[in-house]
């Protein structure tokens, strides 16, 4: 079996990578089990071949949008690709042109260089809950319309749609994930609005300060990196009927931004959130308070995946992967 996975040098491309590698075989597009034996990361910029557990990941420094290169890596021996590539929701929002070339043009191109090669390609990607927006209720069902009021979540909306109509026609065999917001990264901060729900964690942890730039009441869903890579393996091996409705939200924890710092200082005592600065941004606040805080789920869960335990494992699944050793 051979995989692509564009965003591959990001964070979660490369968890992903080693997961699978680690699991050795995954669901082929004939429902049986086979052997992985290549993984090909797609990004901006590559990283050195190793392999993993008799697997090779090979790294391609690739434009998305390109459709010729990418016509040289999504070929008729591709059973899979993982589209993980994106431009971030603040930077899309500040940058139009960009975030419509990457997060739909980009999209798009790829659903054609799969429907193009022989045989139907599985294909996942992540949508966000940033597709919804509006008036909403404070608990979404898997039903609710979606509204989305800004340009990333436009995007994701339409690739969404894609997804759907490509797989209704028998092109692919898609499956389009709305990931809650993933913490706790580790780095540094981006571009996406979301990235402060991370850096309220990381930073003060790790002995230095971060800004927080919305109210204590602002509600957000959430979701682990362990738990979103094992999201995204459970959903590659799904078996799906041609007219099954192939988006859905991933279920996550619905949390304040205040029941976050309680968290913290759990975790990291009053010293680690002594060191958060407030710093009320109306822009970021427009934006995150315009995403709702919680859903149903109910499609997701019947479907087998699962959402973390709670704020507390998140914490301590960060501490335990990401954060330095001293």
């Amino acid at each position: 079996m051979r995989i692509v996975i564009t965003g591959g040098a990001g964070f979660l491309g490369r968890r992903l990578a080693h997961a699978i590698a680690e699991h050795g075989s995954m669901t082929g597009q004939d429902g049986q089990k086979q052997q992985v034996r290549e993984l090909v990361l797609v990004d901006t910029h590559a990283l050195a071949t190793e392999t993993v557990k008799g697997v090779t990941i090979t790294s391609v420094a690739a434009d998305i949008c390109d459709r010729d290169v990418m016509a040289q890596l999504i070929t008729d021996d591709t059973d899979s690709v993982y589209h993980l590539a994106a431009i971030v929701s603040g930077q899309a929002e500040v940058d139009f042109d960009l975030g419509y070339r990457v997060n739909l043009d980009g999209t798009r191109t790829l659903l054609e260089l799969c429907r193009a090669v022989s045989g139907k390609i599985k294909f996942i990607t992540t949508s966000s809950v940033a597709a919804y927006g509006g008036d909403m209720p404070d608990v979404l069902a898997d039903n609710f319309a979606q509204m989305p009021t800004t340009s990333y979540g436009g995007q994701k909306a339409i690739s969404e749609i894609l997804v759907n109509d490509y797989s209704r026609k028998g092109f692919i065999d898609g499956r389009a994930l709305r990931l809650p917001t993933i913490i706790v990264r580790p780095g540094k901060p981006n571009a996406a609005a979301s990235s402060f729900f991370s850096s309220i964690f990381r930073e003060p942890l790790q002995g230095e300060r971060a800004v927080c730039p919305v109210n204590e009441e602002v509600s957000v869903w959430i979701m682990s990196p362990r738990r979103v890579i094992q999201c995204l393996i459970h959903a590659h091996e799904l078996v799906l009927e041609q007219a099954a409705y192939r988006s859905l939200t991933l279920p996550g924890i619905s949390i304040t931004v205040g029941a976050m710092i309680e968290a913290l200082e759990r975790a990291g005592g009053k010293e680690a959130v002594q060191r958060i600065d407030w710093k009320f941004d109306p822009k970021i606040s427009d934006i995150a308070t315009g995403w709702p805080g919680a859903f149903e789920a109910t499609r997701a869960l019947e479907m087998g995946f699962r959402a973390d335990n709670s704020i507390d494992d998140i914490i301590q699944a960060f501490i335990e992967d990401d954060m330095p050793r001293s």
